[in-house]
């Protein structure tokens, strides 16, 4: 069924005119979530869904929710901005997209249910909500994780980005499940209004509770209910992901100390402060990181070691106001920065760069080959030193003009352009 609508849709967008389809979109699109739920017998019914949404950390707390609930003994399913899993059976998520439309969350839910899980983890974004893909899932519990400002131009205001996060747990709301938990972050404002929603039980989680929170550039530790937490990530804001997971799956009977015991062995989460290591005698690290706060934090999980920073400023045409804010940011956290190519698609991506080095006191490198970007920083680098290389995280291409897809991994290029060091020094 997703194959066909999808199919169907590739030849309406070759022979509807353009305005005709903007004009029918929201109504597309509603009647879409119906008849695709219906499609798929309302799969949602049979599965216990968890949604994760915020501006950031959503993935890395789905991931730990994840394996959490697999530490449990429950069969569970995950789709994620990083990728979909049935269990022990995972792929990578190529479709630019953290949660696709025309049917893919029902079909997907269907599968796992097929599988024999009885727990769904569900990222659910600000674009989802435009076309009610958040429609339909049934949510059981949902983490709120942060709001920062994030996606303006497609919104048209900060205002109407936390109105898309609010449908989310209006969703929440609606949902015909029984016995509904929504965790909070209450450390922003924003998050924590949702707070007061018509649901059975309303959670929130704070920076206060990290109790006796220590750490270095490789872990974070804290206490919470009385059990010690140990988290294979580093930072202040990964323990904020791990207690909003904590907390969720208390809420659904799960005991911190086994929560304790799966996120002592989570499996790293790619893209997410993932460390790329070929021997080297320095730090290099990947990460999604691609709003100020989110580039701030990371900077901040390594303030120990020199720091050589290659970053551009994700998807051209969109969030404008973000660029001399990065670009100030890593000229304040770095010795060195090095603006480059990220996803420009329409935009001309040196105007992008200059834009982000418009605030920063010192002339950045620009080198707009991102493979050549990294390798100048890798080659930089000291002992001791850190490599950040940021923006991209797991993202499978990098968008071009006229919808332009170059084949990318940074985690990659990193791991290539590292074993190529020994011949080159």
């Amino acid at each position: 069924m997703y194959g066909f609508v999808s199919g169907i849709v590739r030849v309406l967008k070759k022979i509807v005119p353009e305005p005709i389809v903007d004009a029918l979109r929201p109504l597309y699109h509603g009647a879409l979530a119906v008849c695709m739920a219906a499609a798929y017998g309302f799969p949602a019914r049979r599965l216990t869904v968890l949604g994760v949404t915020g501006t950031k950390g959503k993935s890395t707390t789905a991931e730990m929710l994840f394996a959490i609930l697999r530490a449990a003994g429950h069969r569970t399913a995950l789709v994620s901005t990083i990728r979909f899993a049935i269990d022990g059976d995972s792929e990578p998520n190529r479709r630019k997209m953290t949660l696709p439309g025309r049917g893919f969350a029902q079909a997907f839910m269907r599968r796992a249910r097929r599988a024999g899980c009885t727990h769904l983890v569900i990222e659910a974004t600000s674009e989802s909500v435009l076309q009610f893909r958040h429609w339909f899932l049934g949510l059981d519990g949902l983490v709120v994780t942060n709001i920062q400002r994030e996606h303006l131009e497609r919104h048209g205001s900060f205002e109407k980005y936390v109105a898309a996060k609010r449908a989310i747990v209006a969703a929440l709301e609606r949902s015909p499940k029984p016995h509904r938990v929504l965790v909070a972050n209450e450390d922003v404002p924003e998050s924590r209004a949702f707070l007061t929603a018509r649901v059975p039980r309303a959670i929130g989680f704070s920076a206060r509770e990290l109790g006796d929170l220590s750490g270095d550039d490789a872990r974070a530790a804290f206490t919470y209910a009385g059990t010690r937490f140990t988290l294979p990530l580093p930072g202040t804001f990964n323990a904020l992901n791990a207690l909003a997971a904590v907390k969720l799956a208390e809420a659904l009977g799960i005991a911190p100390s086994l929560s304790a015991g799966a996120l002592a062995a989570l499996p790293p989460v790619r893209g997410r402060t993932e460390r790329v290591d070929a021997g080297q005698d320095f730090l290099a690290v990947v990460d999604y990181a691609h709003t100020p706060d989110s580039l701030r934090a990371l900077y901040g999980a390594f303030p120990n070691r020199r720091k050589i920073c290659v970053l551009g400023n994700t998807g051209g045409g969109r969030d404008r106001w973000k660029r001399p804010e990065m670009g100030r940011i890593a000229d304040e956290a770095c010795a060195e920065v090095i603006l480059t190519n990220e996803d420009p698609y329409d935009e001309d991506p040196r105007a992008i760069v200059d834009a982000m080095a418009a605030a920063m006191r010192r002339a950045p490198r620009v080198i707009l080959d991102r493979r050549d970007a990294i390798r100048a920083a890798l080659r930089a680098a000291r002992p001791g030193d850190a490599v950040l290389v940021s923006g991209k995280g797991t993202d499978p291409f990098i968008m071009g003009p006229g919808g332009a897809k170059e084949p990318w991994s940074d985690a990659e290029v990193v791991r290539e352009e590292l074993e190529r060091l020994p011949a080159q020094t």
